[in-house]
């Protein structure tokens, strides 16, 4: 026993009080069995799930703000790619139906989890689009969409997907 040790048990009726070691040890250990806990209740299904889910609805909804009715891509989606994003080497009209169509197509894929890597890239590729040519300002809310895309690119769509029902890649 230390001496620091020996001066607790006698301070405290002959009972060792915990070192700083112990208690940092003893937080240590709860930590890690937290994080085993943690782990084991969020298997990687349900994290792909709900990436899938939360990044096709942001480009689902801003698809829907394109179109009326079904799929038909109103004037003020063509005026929007016109006058505010400006992109090259595209018609406002080519671009305006071709994000349009994207924005509807590869979210229902990453929700089915079909072609999600495929799926995922083509998503990756429209906010690299976006994050450089369009609004290279909104970089934290780009990073926050690439950042679940990157994620489904990498490990796929899941268990609970159809690209594992099919042993798709």
């Amino acid at each position: 026993m230390t001496t620091n040790q020996l001066a607790g048990a006698v301070s405290t009726g002959g009972r060792a009080s915990a070192t700083v070691a112990d208690r940092q040890n003893l937080f240590a250990r709860a930590w890690e069995r937290g994080a085993a806990l943690a782990t084991r209740a969020t298997p990687d299904w349900l994290i792909a799930l709900l990436l899938r889910a939360g990044i096709a609805a942001v480009f689902w909804q801003s698809g829907r703000t394109k179109v009326e009715g079904w799929l038909s891509v109103t004037d003020g989606a063509i005026a929007l790619f016109r006058d505010e994003y400006k992109l090259p080497l595209l018609a406002p009209e080519v671009a305006a139906h071709a994000g349009a169509y994207a924005e509807h197509l590869l979210p229902v894929l990453l929700l089915l989890g079909l072609g999600t890597r495929w799926a995922a890239l083509g998503l990756l590729v429209m906010t690299a689009v976006i994050q450089t040519l369009v609004y290279p300002d909104a970089w934290p809310t780009h990073l926050s969409w690439a950042a679940p895309l990157v994620y489904l690119l990498a490990r796929g769509g899941g268990a609970l997907s159809l690209d594992a029902w099919f042993r798709l890649k």
